[in-house]
């Protein structure tokens, strides 16, 4: 802790060179200071909260298992960041629809961005948008509704900046061809 009583980026720079050393109870540590609010992060990108449990408990078994391979290059938050965004992303490409969802047309993990979107997004352009592929939506959210750059939501998505200009382009393409 600094003087003003804010955590420094070298308290969790120890609690992670203790990890590696195979401390749990700084493992426990890391996730009190870090879980709440990588859950509310999360939640922001899927509604779902059995998805964003797991995607939470993935990303720090995974810190536990790469606190080694840590580089110390950036925030350890952010590290926890991008594990934390690549896990929810993984759990919802192995989340099967339930069958309501395809009755309905509903998404099976609709994000508060999502359904922001969707409540402005009208007519032909709402259900083209909703029609999209996640990772293709979840490209155009990142630079569009966050306003990040495409190195950023690259960061963010946890795929090469190339992947994230091509899935705007793929999704400008889809949703131009749905509305012609």
């Amino acid at each position: 802790m600094t003087t003003d009583g804010t955590r420094d980026d070298t308290d969790d720079l120890a609690l992670v060179s203790r990890i590696a050393g195979g401390d749990r109870d700084a493992l426990d540590e890391l996730y009190r200071v870090h879980a709440g609010w990588l859950t509310a992060r999360l939640q922001r990108r899927c509604s779902d909260t059995e998805l964003v449990d797991s995607a939470v408990q993935d990303t720090f078994l995974a810190v536990w298992r790469g606190a080694r391979r840590y580089d110390r290059s950036g925030a350890v938050g952010a590290w926890i960041w991008g594990i934390g965004a690549r896990r929810l992303i993984d759990q919802m490409r192995r989340r099967k629809p339930a069958p309501s969802d395809l009755t309905t047309g509903a998404m099976p993990c609709d994000s508060a961005e999502d359904q922001a979107l969707a409540a402005g997004l009208q007519g032909d352009l709402g259900d083209a948008f909703a029609r999209l592929d996640p990772d293709l939506r979840n490209a155009l959210i990142a630079t569009t509704v966050d306003g990040l750059s495409t190195r950023e939501a690259a960061i963010l998505l946890g795929v090469p900046q190339g992947t994230i200009k091509t899935r705007l382009s793929r999704a400008r393409a889809r949703l131009r061809e749905e509305l012609t």
